[in-house]
């Protein structure tokens, strides 16, 4: 899907942002569905501390992977085998905390705390997907979160760079991750909304926040034939947008609306 012109520059404050008016689109992403989880969560998280040790608790989990990819995945139009494949390999339930466990694999998001949410399942999946990984890539993720997505993506490229600007969330990611020996990510903590210059360029850019415009220093640091994906638009609403290279311009592309937290710093939304 097509727009031209949708992006265009401005100076704002001092900051040279591509902007993005996005017009409304069917919605892909779902609806935030976090009411009664916490409540409904407290007795799961008993079910789970007394059934774990069994097996039976992760079987369970296993075969709720496994519908969560047939049915929020490939019946909604995610068919990249790779993607797939990473999202039946990497157990969502790992990075919630225990309450949350049994609801890992909903069509939704969930909270991580510090007002931060896992992204729903597909949502993950469409990003990897849209970001086109054939292996080889070096990708740059803004938001590291609760570190699921970048455990996806290093199933997916060769090396992931994830900044994220909360510590709280960035120590827990990476004692997950750690734990899961995935071995090809590096973690920074810092503003995200800048990039992470000093290991560019990348050959994709996925930002997991979302984002008023895309600031100019995120396209700078792609290759030549790298491309960037991030939820851009309002506050409360955006479009999925995927930027590249083609014969020497910029070129976007748009993969529906979606809802994300909005991105902090420097470059993020200001309240």
């Amino acid at each position: 899907m097509k727009n031209p012109g949708i992006l265009r520059r401005a100076q704002n404050d001092g900051m040279d942002l591509v902007q993005s008016f996005p017009e409304r689109r069917e919605m892909r992403g779902g609806r935030t569905r976090l009411r009664g989880y916490r409540a409904a969560g407290q007795a799961a998280m008993l079910i789970l501390w007394i059934s774990y040790g069994c097996g039976d608790a992760a079987m369970d989990l296993m075969a709720a992977r496994e519908r969560m990819v047939l049915d929020q995945l490939e019946r909604r139009g995610i068919s990249d085998r790779r993607v797939l494949e990473a999202m039946r390999a990497v157990a969502r339930d790992r990075f919630l905390a225990p309450e949350f466990a049994a609801h890992a694999y909903d069509d939704a998001p969930l909270p991580i705390g510090s007002a931060q949410t896992i992204s729903q399942p597909y949502m993950v999946a469409l990003i990897c997907e849209v970001a086109a990984l054939a292996g080889s890539e070096r990708v740059l993720e803004i938001g590291t979160g609760s570190g699921y997505q970048t455990a996806v993506l290093a199933r997916l490229c060769a090396r992931v760079y994830s900044v994220e600007t909360i510590a709280g969330l960035h120590q827990r990611a990476r004692a997950i991750l750690a734990r899961q020996n995935i071995a090809n990510v590096e973690l920074r903590l810092d503003d995200g909304s800048a990039g992470w210059p000093d290991q560019g360029p990348f050959d994709a850019i996925v930002v997991t926040a979302a984002m008023p415009g895309i600031p100019r220093p995120l396209p700078d640091q792609l290759a030549p034939t790298g491309r960037l994906v991030a939820p851009i638009g309002e506050d409360e609403l955006q479009t999925l947008v995927r930027i590249g290279r083609r014969a020497g311009a910029w070129q976007e592309d748009y993969f529906g609306e979606c809802r994300f937290v909005k991105m902090t710093g420097k470059h993020g939304f200001r309240d």
